[in-house]
């Protein structure tokens, strides 16, 4: 546990100028960056102040018009002067509601032109346009603008953070039923973000939300239903919420394929933000743009797929994918022409709906026994595009397909069998091959999984696990993004709206969010929360994360309670943590931590014999344990051999050596280092 700290202090100090040089060249580009956003950054500040004096100070007007109200009225007038009044008050209501209406309306036009910008976006000066639409459409009272204004507050758009604000627009919109404001002020109230840490008042935001139609509540809600959190576990209340967002994922996947989004670990990215597998760097990029050019059939298949989805941090772009898909095919490439047919049937900007030109790419994909290609002919002869409806032929498509292992084919076979279109319904076989399919991920294959499993149908019913099932399918929802836009705004430096955004994930119960969000707290870099609150709130998630089956997070927890962060110093329930991780997911770092306290017999009985096994085990389990784990044997035999040795076993004499009394309780570590200037000597001695 300390050799291995002292051991990554030296690798940390080693690699701080390498460190140093990246941050230089990473705040040039942030400057360039700065310059662009801070004018209209400064336009949608001015927007949103008018818009909270204007919350604010609508209740003064109305109680001072119900006072002057209530005054008139006091007062006897003639009935001919009510009449005149009557009819000056008609129109005077009429010019009002006219105006009210064309103020109404052009709001509504701004808001539509906002989300249509947003939703064609490739840049981010085109997002700030959209939000500068939306700012003024929120000016002139639009409810779902004003929506987006406090989200565009609470998490950091363009530097507009301001969560007292976003607070202070959530409360007047929760007032006027807004479900997506109830839900926000339950995610700051279960965290004591900007609010008091209240988790029974979050229930009732929640509550609230979700009643409302927020699916972010419904989804909360079932995660802390099915993991007992302030509430009584009830696997039945969770799976009503789950299969409420799980159906209205799987029918947006129905109309369009979905694409899963990146989640990078920040606790596996911390040291090099930009050397990721998940995130594909502009200098990548750069050299597979150049690779492409040159004729690498192979990247430009790959290109084509991230433009297609807009996958690895990428911005969709259709006309790019055509660009890459044509080049490939020409080379002839059959997963490109698979590619371009789908891009046909499925319609688009640079590639309009075909299905004749559809099927002429699908075909010859299709001859060089593509499994893209076969899947797509399956599709034409599925649904009648282009050709007549052909279950037949469907099935043959679709089972030539999911036997190459494709998996929306082996899907759609599945889907067949469930549904009896064209064959005989069998559950068995529709089970076997959205089992298939589910392996690969295919989200379609996972709800009608979790359909059976929740209905019975096929499979014996099981609760729990319809429940995870459906999880799996809700964490696929749109609100994903943000693990994009969280770890971006982390790589720049502005840890408090990615801390929020992670927060809000974590809070909907993505594994992911939940180890990241603690990694952010036990840093103690944000603003947004208390200092001495963020060890404990790191606690609890790495505790959540744990529970999802997260071997790292079980390691922390063992740390928190070793050192006593966050709660008080307890060996044994850290000993209990690390021999969870050690035996459970082979936790390198956790046979070396347990391997420690077995040595000296902290929380648990001191075993030598166990310690030597598990400093073993550590090393074996991981080539990166080898050499903290050499320096801790070497220690270990050095201190036991001297031990033994006569001189030391009378007791009046021994007392001198009581090393944690004599020279600290890091009298390890300085036996290591006589150790290893020992070796140093002896090398030089062996060269001289």
């Amino acid at each position: 546990m300390k050799p291995l700290s002292l051991l990554i202090g030296i690798l940390i100090i080693l690699g701080a100028t390498i460190k140093t040089i990246k941050a230089e060249k990473h705040n040039k580009r942030q400057k360039e960056r700065n310059v662009t956003t801070q004018v209209s950054g400064n336009k949608i500040k001015q927007y949103l102040s008018h818009i909270l004096e204007q919350r604010t100070s609508s209740n003064i007007i109305n109680k001072r018009e119900n006072l002057l109200e209530k005054k008139k009225n006091q007062h006897k007038i003639t009935i001919k002067e009510i009449q005149n009044k009557d009819i000056l008050k008609r129109n005077k209501n009429h010019l009002q509601k006219q105006a009210e209406k064309n103020f109404t309306d052009e709001g509504d036009q701004l808001f539509k032109m906002g989300i249509k910008i947003l939703q064609q976006s490739k840049s981010q000066k085109q997002k700030e346009e959209a939000y500068l639409l939306f700012a003024k459409a929120a000016d002139m009272g639009n409810l779902k603008a004003m929506e987006k204004m406090a989200d565009a507050l609470l998490f950091g758009n363009f530097g507009l953070q301001n969560i007292t604000a976003a607070i202070q627009l959530y409360e007047s919109l929760a007032k006027e039923g807004s479900c997506k404001a109830q839900n926000a002020l339950g995610f700051l109230s279960s965290y004591g973000i900007g609010m008091e840490y209240d988790q029974a008042k979050a229930l009732i935001y929640y509550t609230f939300g979700s009643a409302g139609g927020s699916m972010m509540s419904q989804m909360i809600l079932g995660y802390r239903y099915l993991s007992g959190i302030n509430v009584l576990q009830n696997c039945e209340v969770a799976l009503s919420h789950y299969k409420k967002v799980a159906d209205y994922i799987a029918d947006t996947l129905e109309k369009s394929e979905g694409v899963p989004v990146e989640k990078v670990r920040l606790t596996e990215r911390a040291e090099n933000l930009s050397s990721n597998s998940e995130i594909l760097d502009w200098d990548r990029y750069q050299y597979y743009k150049f690779l492409a050019e040159r004729g690498d059939v192979q990247i430009q298949v790959s290109l084509g797929q991230l433009h297609l989805t807009g996958r690895k941090g990428l911005d969709q772009d259709d006309y790019k994918a055509l660009y890459y898909f044509l080049k490939a095919a020409k080379a002839g490439s059959a997963n490109a022409m698979a590619f371009i047919g789908k891009m046909y049937l499925e319609g688009n900007a640079a590639a309009p709906q075909n299905n004749a030109t559809a099927f002429k790419y699908f075909s010859v994909a299709a001859s060089k026994g593509n499994a893209i290609g076969l899947h797509g002919l399956g599709l034409l002869y599925f649904y009648g595009k282009g050709v007549p409806v052909n279950y037949a032929e469907a099935l043959k498509y679709f089972q030539k397909a999911a036997e190459k292992g494709w998996p929306n084919a082996q899907f759609q076979l599945g889907f067949m069998y469930y549904s009896g279109s064209g064959i005989w319904k069998d559950y068995k076989l529709a089970f076997k091959y959205f089992y298939l399919a589910s392996q690969s991920g295919q989200p379609l294959a996972i709800y009608y999984l979790a359909e059976m499993y929740a209905t019975g149908r096929g499979v014996v019913r099981s609760c729990r696990t319809a429940a995870e099932l459906y999880k799996g399918v809700c964490e696929l929802g749109h609100w994903a993004e943000k693990f994009l836009t969280a770890y971006f705004a982390y790589k720049d430096g502005d840890i408090d709206s990615s801390l929020i955004q992670y927060a809000l994930l974590a809070e909907m119960g993505y594994e992911v969010a939940q180890s990241n969000s603690a990694f952010i707290l036990e840093s103690k870099k944000a603003n947004i929360l208390e200092k001495e609150k963020m060890y404990s709130m790191a606690l609890l998630l790495w505790n959540r994360a744990a529970i999802q089956g997260n071997a790292f997070a079980r390691v922390k927890i063992g740390d928190y309670h070793y050192y006593g962060y966050g709660t008080k110093k307890d060996y044994q329930t850290a000993a209990t943590h690390y021999s969870i991780a050690a035996d459970k997911y082979h936790s390198a770092q956790a046979m070396f931590n347990l391997a420690y306290m077995y040595e000296h017999g902290l929380g648990i009985a001191k075993d030598i014999h166990l310690a030597r096994r598990l400093y073993d085990m550590a090393a074996q389990t991981s080539p990166d344990a080898h050499i903290p784990v050499f320096f801790a044997l070497m220690k270990l035999e050095t201190m036991y051999l001297l031990q033994d040795t006569l001189f030391f076993n009378f007791t009046m004499r021994w007392k001198w050596l009581e090393m944690d009394t004599t020279i600290g309780p890091c009298w390890d570590l300085f036996v290591i280092g006589l150790i290893v200037a020992g070796l140093i000597f002896l090398l030089r001695n062996h060269h001289g």
